[in-house]
């Protein structure tokens, strides 16, 4: 399984969790094993297209999918991901 750190601010979504695990396969699959577990979540994390919303960092085993495959990043057994809902500051 892949386990997948929920940031604060969506754990209201999925009934107060702050780790859930899915399923091996991409960060699309997570995302969408997400969304069928707990209904909304998806479209906080992803705009009308299916993609990212800029405001929301993606991270595997510490890495930044935005330089690994974006949504097509591979899930292996083990592996941890982490959303980070970026915030705008001045």
């Amino acid at each position: 399984m892949v386990r997948v750190s929920i940031p604060p601010t969506l754990r209201k979504l999925c009934g107060g969790e702050d780790t859930v695990t899915v399923r091996p396969g991409t960060v699309g699959d997570a995302i969408a094993q997400l969304h069928d577990r707990y209904n909304g979540i998806r479209d906080r994390l992803c705009d009308g297209g299916g993609r990212l919303r800029g405001s929301v960092l993606v991270f595997v085993n510490d890495e930044d999918i935005r330089f690994l495959g974006e949504q097509a990043t591979p899930l292996k057994p083990g592996d941890e991901v982490s959303i980070i809902p970026a915030f705008a500051g001045g």
